[in-house]
């Protein structure tokens, strides 16, 4: 059969009863495709129970319709990351079939936040992509809301696409500073006898902010915009008193803050501002007895038309694979209501 000049995704070419044939135009991606020793066609067969058999530079997939349309659609999703430079590892393997399987489950699955489809967020270091539709949806609501929320568990990307947007709205003049905090819970009242200054005291409980930006700013540029109070990395009790205009704020870890605490920080907001408020329900570290003010922001809030909540759940975890096996696990131990 012949084929037209080498296009962006894969050519599928007419199934019989139980097969799909996909031709994909660059020989060499298409190794990188299947991965080291077949590994990633490997795990998609294991995945959704079907088989996948190269000829040349075609795929045959085979198996039962439903698994074999979610292999194909999985195979060209890959592809296509490959046909825009970027890699494809084990952790992109098990995304991509979470999110086919997910997909698959809710007839149809969510609509595409954005026409056009490939998002990326444009920072000094990297190009950061939303990878799963929940990302799409809360990347987006950062840029359209001044005030928006993003709520789930760990490894869904809350914090790290929140810094990203920050830096890309930092770096294109559309706020003058970035300001990221969090509740320093763990530390109370001890953290006055902790040894070093107030920076050294609060320092470990601000590091995954730290390691944010790191991703997405040289180091010297950074050390520079820090030392300036461009770029401030602080705990929740230092906004007290503070108006912030013109800047990027981010709470983090918003389930450890209190009613009271959650109340300051949100009418802090200034004129030119964004805020973006993120959250695991499921990890509360407040005493016993003490409401989450993440918890009453939700509830209270959840109305206002101008404010955004985002929700991730498991299917949106990016991190390694048994990470969201894990929070799977746990949430199916968890007593319903």
């Amino acid at each position: 059969m012949a084929t037209s000049a080498p296009t962006s995704t894969p050519h599928t070419h007419p199934e019989t009863a139980h097969e799909v044939l996909l031709e994909f135009p660059d020989n060499r991606l298409l190794i990188d495709l299947c991965g080291e020793y077949d590994r990633n066609i490997a795990e998609i067969e294991q995945k959704l129970g079907v088989q996948i058999l190269r000829r040349g530079n075609l795929l045959s997939v085979v198996g039962e319709e439903g698994a074999r349309e979610q292999a194909a659609a999985v195979l060209t999703a890959l592809y296509d990351r490959l046909e825009t430079g970027r890699s494809v590892e084990h952790a992109d393997v098990d995304r991509e079939l979470r999110m086919e399987q997910s997909e698959a489950a809710d007839a149809g699955g969510q609509m595409e936040m954005f026409s056009g489809g490939k998002v990326e967020i444009k920072t000094r270091k990297k190009l950061v992509e939303p990878r799963t539709d929940a990302q799409k949806a809360y990347v987006k609501a950062l840029y359209e809301h001044e005030l928006a929320f993003g709520i789930g568990p760990a490894g869904t990307g809350k914090t790290y696409l929140a810094v990203a947007v920050g830096v890309s709205m930092f770096i294109t003049g559309q706020v003058d500073k970035i300001i990221l905090c969090r509740p320093a819970v763990e530390a109370g009242e001890r953290l006055g006898f902790l040894p070093g200054t107030q920076e050294e005291k609060v320092d470990p409980y601000m590091q995954p902010l730290y390691d944010a930006l790191n991703d997405f700013l040289p180091g010297k540029q950074l050390a520079k915009l820090k030392e300036e109070k461009t770029i401030e990395i602080a705990p929740l009790a230092f906004m007290r008193g503070r108006t912030l205009s013109n800047a990027f704020v981010v709470l983090d870890e918003a389930q450890n803050a209190t009613t009271m605490q959650m109340k300051m920080f949100l009418t802090r907001l200034g004129e030119g501002s964004r805020m973006v408020i993120t959250g695991d329900r499921s990890q509360v570290d407040l005493p016993r007895g003490v409401p989450s003010g993440l918890a009453d922001a939700e509830r209270l809030l959840k109305s206002i038309p101008k404010i955004s909540f985002n929700y991730f759940t498991a299917r949106d975890v990016v991190r390694h694979p048994l990470v969201a096996a894990i929070i799977e696990a746990y949430d199916a131990d968890t007593p319903a209501g």
